[in-house]
């Protein structure tokens, strides 16, 4: 059995609700394109300020995901 192998991106989620939301948007979008996303850690968290008021959140998440060859991998890191 292979260890796995993982690849980080850098992706700037955005939202008008909630730092969450940005996440998610930012999750959502990999997932569009990527396969086998794992994990996600939060590098920073900023937002927009309009008329005084907070109108929108920016969150950077990083994403790993496993690289192609090693699904067997990824299939021991789910069931944990």
């Amino acid at each position: 059995m292979s260890a796995p192998v993982y690849k980080k991106i850098t992706l700037i989620g955005t939202s008008r609700q909630s730092i969450e939301g940005a996440v998610q948007n930012a999750i959502a979008t990999a997932g569009k394109t990527l396969r086998h996303l794992s994990w996600f850690e939060i590098n920073q968290v900023r937002g927009h300020i309009a008329d005084g008021k907070i109108d929108s959140y920016q969150v950077e998440v990083a994403i790993g995901f496993s690289l192609e060859g090693n699904e067997e991998a990824v299939h021991i890191m789910t069931a944990l």
